[in-house]
């Protein structure tokens, strides 16, 4: 480096020098940002200042261009690029290679800038769309419904306890001690007590063999229930007017008057037999999926005979009390009102299992239901027990009034009074709503007003008024309390007539509880085929029973004599 220079050569390079001043300072400038990725530093103008000054052909530029040269980078839609000095001599071609060309260099970031995302403003005054949740109801609510009439049930049951087991104490205490009292406790205890604990035996024989009977042969049953019921309650009315006693004669004529408008009510809905069968054969088919669902029915009445059995001796016992006809008639309400929230507790463990398999097609488990019965909807059952017997003897009423309807102003005032207070009861309580309270746990008044919603909106009014289920189960009962009444009164009237009346109603009342509890099953099926279909009538479960009843009675070719209505001109 330190041999001096030919002149002539110096100067073509000085010349060749100036030419390419301004683009090689443009190209080691580009070079030096893209190696460092900054720009403007004073020290390194100097030395590129003093770099371009040494010809192309200078070792010292050559080894300090071979150094500082960066790797070219590819780019897309450029044009070729200036050389920053003279071109290399031509040198012959490489051979073609297949190599894929290696990938860009990343460890410089600003070769390729990466794309970034750019935030989408949204205006200030708009609010984000709810999204829409559909709200179901749930089928687990955790709720206890009805709690006031829970509260009132077991009040009354715990003061019913006591009385009876101070009732049974008493009459204890009369056997023990000596003189009139201790006869009269004893032959009560040999002439009273067999009989009626003989009505219980064959009440539960009764009721579970009324049950099977429904269950296998519904198209018979119905028929036979209508009709042996009528003569079942006649020949009790007979027997015990034979009797010849003025205390049997009243109860007699109660039997025989019941009969007569039995037999008027057989007469009346022959027409509607032949559907009411059908529906209890379609009903009753998911029974036989829950191999089990009878067990509530079986507690119920293992504990009701156990309940009635103490009972019977607590009537005993309030003949040695104060007052023994108004004691008597308070236990007697007590029992119809413990015996009907047992009989409601089966219905809605049925209920549920029966309802849940219509709408969500779940097996669900016998034995949950009967404990949620028995703890969240035991308010609702107690309230219904009350409630919906209540329900029944007004709407009993108001079809015999409907039917002395005539010329006389005053019956004709009373038929629709009765029948607007019927409007307003059915709304707000009837049978119907143990389905939606076993299935949804509602309260028994917001349970009725959804039903009776369900079924104007599918226009059911008509098929539910016209149903005679409910009443084939009652007049069930009824035919085993009859039963009960000619074994009793038979009994009692060869060994002490004296009791034959008293004995006659206790058996009655006995026989007729028992076998409502045992056909609850049934009963519960029937309301959950109607419920379940009013909620959904497109469910693959349902035949087409019910849309061809509705279309009879669209188009007149069915005669229906639903409940009695307020006409439109006396409502306000």
């Amino acid at each position: 480096m330190g041999v001096a220079e030919p002149v002539v050569e110096r100067e073509t390079e000085e010349h060749v020098d100036v030419d390419h001043h301004k683009q090689q300072d443009e190209i080691k400038q580009t070079h030096k940002d893209l190696e460092k990725g900054e720009m403007g530093h004073d020290h390194q103008q100097q030395h590129v200042s003093r770099m371009q000054r040494l010809s192309a052909t200078n070792p010292l530029r050559l080894v300090m261009d071979s150094a500082t040269r960066v790797p070219p980078t590819p780019t897309f839609n450029r044009g070729p690029t200036t050389a920053s000095h003279h071109p290399p001599p031509p040198q012959p071609p490489p051979p073609a290679t297949t190599h894929p060309s290696p990938p860009p260099p990343t460890a410089n970031p600003r070769a390729i800038p990466t794309p970034i995302p750019i935030p989408i403003p949204t205006p200030l005054n708009t609010t984000p769309t709810p999204q829409f949740q559909p709200s179901m109801t749930t089928l687990n609510s955790r709720r206890y419904t009805n709690k006031i009439s829970l509260f009132l049930f077991t009040l009354h049951f715990l003061v019913a306890v006591c009385l009876v087991f101070f009732l049974v104490f008493k009459g204890v205490q009369g056997l023990v001690q000596g003189g009139s009292a201790r006869r009269k406790e004893r032959r009560v205890i040999q002439y009273f007590l067999p009989q009626v604990e003989a009505a219980s035996l064959l009440s539960i024989t009764l009721a579970f063999s009324w049950q099977k009977a429904v269950r296998v042969w519904p198209h018979f049953m119905v028929q036979f229930i209508l009709w042996s019921s009528f003569l079942m309650t006649l020949s009790a009315g007979i027997l015990l007017i034979c009797i010849q006693r003025p205390s049997t004669d009243g109860v007699g004529v109660v039997f025989i008057l019941f009969a007569i408008g039995n037999g008027l009510y057989a007469c009346w809905v022959t027409q509607r037999t032949k559907f009411c069968s059908r529906v209890f054969l379609k009903a009753l088919e998911p029974v036989s999926k829950f191999h089990d669902i009878n067990r509530p029915t079986y507690w119920m009445l293992g504990i009701g005979f156990v309940w009635m059995s103490i009972w019977i001796l607590a009537v005993i016992g309030a003949l040695n009390f104060y007052f023994p006809p108004l004691v008597i008639i308070l236990l007697v309400l007590s029992l119809l009102w413990t015996a009907e929230v047992m009989r409601n507790v089966a219905n809605l463990t049925i209920s549920r299992v029966i309802a849940l398999f219509y709408l969500r097609g779940m097996q669900s488990n016998t034995q949950f239901c009967f404990q949620r019965a028995l703890s969240k909807n035991l308010g609702s059952a107690c309230l219904g027990s009350l409630f919906v017997p209540t329900i029944e003897a007004l709407r009993i009423v108001a079809r015999g009034l409907n039917l002395l309807e005539g010329e006389d102003e005053f019956m004709f005032s009373c038929a629709h009074c009765c029948l607007k207070v019927m409007e307003t009861i059915f709304r707000y309580g009837n049978g119907w709503a143990y389905v939606q309270i076993a299935a949804y746990g509602k309260g028994f008044v917001k349970a009725s007003q959804d039903t009776w919603e369900l079924f104007e909106k599918r226009e059911m009014e008509l098929i539910v008024d016209s149903d005679i289920t409910t009443a084939i189960c009652f007049l069930t009962g009824v035919c085993s309390g009859s039963i009960c009444v000619i074994m009793v009164a038979a009994w009692t009237a060869a060994v002490h007539v004296t009791y034959t009346a008293t004995i006659s109603l206790l058996a009655f009342i006995v026989g007729y509880l028992m076998t409502r509890i045992a056909m609850a099953l049934p009963h519960a099926c029937v309301s959950c085929y109607y419920v379940c279909y009013a909620e959904n009538p497109d469910n693959r479960l349902f035949d087409d029973t019910i849309p061809k009843r509705l279309d009879l009675i669209k188009s007149n070719r069915d005669v229906v004599v639903p409940t009695p209505r307020v006409p439109p001109r006396f409502r306000r």
